[in-house]
């Protein structure tokens, strides 16, 4: 299998400096202290932290009756002589620098100090860590305004949307957030309060690059699932149920199948999420659920639905499906040789499913949440059958859903993604006949971004009827998609 590559979505990360980067900001608050000839308190904090050596000039001169330049000046001298001889990296810095060097995503200072200072700085970091510096002395206006940070952008060469500003103040937050930038915000001396698209830790200790790339364009690997039965064919088969869902690192699990009490323990067993609809239906996430959609007694095929809150502010609805599986549409063109008008005419039970589990998502979606919809259709695809426009996966996708699996696998000859069925070479009335292999598990969406899909059965299993100590506890492969959720 040849995954599917894909563009690292974070194109940089853009770090403030005092407070940030190093431990400046209580050298800046005992610098001001100084000029100031008072101790400052915490209603000084909106004109001291964060702000332009200029603001705070300004301000001091209305208190003090000093001309703004010569406190501007004195400021300098005293911030300048502590920076010198008393900077301290901040916990985590150097070690998320130099991994992101090793990613090859590049950085970008962004400082509301003047350039002599941020250069006194950069020398003691090492300025081959940084693509770029924007600096007080760069733009016309400075944080809170949007400029610096847009300035950064337009000096690497990307787009705000897809970079994180690292900021310590609710200054610099303001000033990252008008840009378009997502904020990891680590806060020195104020507290900063947590917000969509904002994330807020108390160190930089811990911070990856992984975890980065997730705040600008977060993955969710879901997993399409019939268990057959709840797995009960297979021996040990909840065990193995575990193990396979662990293996394929999936996020959420829309399950068919479930023999009624897989979905609780499952998600019990993996400390997971879970929502049963009826007998047969099922999902499990790391995610919270914040929702459930559908009728909590669907019948054994029919269709239910889940909101799960993927990163701060960020949702996704995941629907999981099961199509009536009569008459099989694979059989009726192998084995008896309907044409493709009668085949298409025979889909009427599962396209009236279909149409119904359509209804029931136009009727819970939310307006920029993203919908997956997984599921066992038990037809094929019309985008792998040439000469047959199968009518069900064609009403999905006249509502909006994109195959994932074609998304990432284009051509249905090179990638065929059969998921019917591991365990079945033959068919099983006896005849010998070779079973038709087809793909009618799906892993469907509307509004995300496709990074990787594939097909999965672990071990080797063995043919119907000797199925019972096989490592794979299904008659189907199941299908796992990773997407990226659009950066904001």
């Amino acid at each position: 299998m040849t995954p599917h590559t894909h563009r690292r979505p974070l194109q940089a990360v853009l770090f403030d400096m005092d407070g940030t980067l190093v431990d400046t900001e209580r050298l800046w608050w005992e610098a001001v202290e100084q000029v100031a000839g008072r101790p400052l308190t915490e209603t000084d904090q909106p004109d001291v932290l964060g702000r332009p050596v200029e603001h705070t000039a300004a301000w001091l001169a209305a208190d003090t009756g000093r001309t703004a330049p010569d406190l501007a000046a004195d400021l300098h001298r005293e911030f300048a002589a502590r920076v010198r001889t008393g900077i301290v990296p901040r916990p985590g810095a150097l070690e998320l620098l130099d991994a992101l060097a090793a990613a090859g995503v590049p950085t970008a200072l962004v400082t509301a100090s003047p350039r002599a200072v941020a250069d006194v700085v950069l020398d003691a970091l090492g300025a081959h860590r940084f693509a770029a510096s924007v600096t007080a002395d760069d733009t016309a206006r400075t944080k809170p305004a949007p400029d610096p940070y847009l300035a950064a952008c337009r000096a690497l060469g990307v787009e705000a949307a897809g970079c994180v500003a690292v900021e310590d103040t609710e200054t610099g937050v303001a000033s990252a957030e008008a840009a378009g930038c997502a904020v990891l915000a680590v806060p020195s001396l104020a507290p900063i309060g947590a917000a969509p698209g904002r994330t807020v830790r108390e160190s930089l200790a811990g911070v990856t690059v992984e975890k980065l790339c997730a705040m600008v364009a977060p993955e969710l690997r879901v997993m399409s699932w019939n268990l057959w039965l709840g797995g009960s064919p297979v021996d040990d088969h909840r065990a193995k149920q575990l193990k396979a869902v662990l293996e394929s690192g999936a996020d959420v699990v829309g399950l068919q199948e479930t023999g009624g009490t897989a979905a609780q323990e499952l998600a019990e067993a993996l400390g997971w999420h879970h929502h049963r609809a009826g007998e047969n239906l099922g999902v499990i996430s790391r995610h919270p659920i914040t929702a459930r959609f559908g009728d909590p007694d669907v019948g054994f095929y029919g269709a239910a639905g889940v909101r799960i809150a993927v990163a701060p502010g960020r949702e996704v609805d995941v629907w999981t499906a099961h199509l009536h599986y009569t008459p099989y549409g694979p059989y009726e063109s192998v084995f008896d040789g309907l044409p493709a008008a009668e085949l298409i005419a025979h889909e009427e039970v599962r396209l009236a499913q279909m149409r119904d589990t359509l209804e029931r998502i136009a009727d819970s979606a939310a307006e920029g949440v993203p919908v997956v919809l997984v599921g066992d259709f038990n037809c094929p695809s019309h985008l792998d059958w040439p000469d047959v426009t199968w009518p069900v996966t064609l009403a999905a996708e006249q509502a909006g859903f994109a195959d994932s699996y074609r998304a990432a696998h284009p051509d249905p000859a090179a990638a065929p993604g059969h998921t019917w069925s591991p365990i079945h070479p033959v068919h099983e009335d006896g005849s010998g006949r070779p079973e038709p292999q087809d793909r009618i598990d799906y892993v469907l969406h509307r509004g995300l971004t496709v990074l990787d899909a594939h097909t999965l059965v672990t071990g080797t299993a063995r043919p119907w009827p000797d199925v019972a100590g096989n490592d794979w506890p299904s008659d189907h492969a199941a299908v796992v998609t990773t997407f990226a959720l659009s950066p904001r």
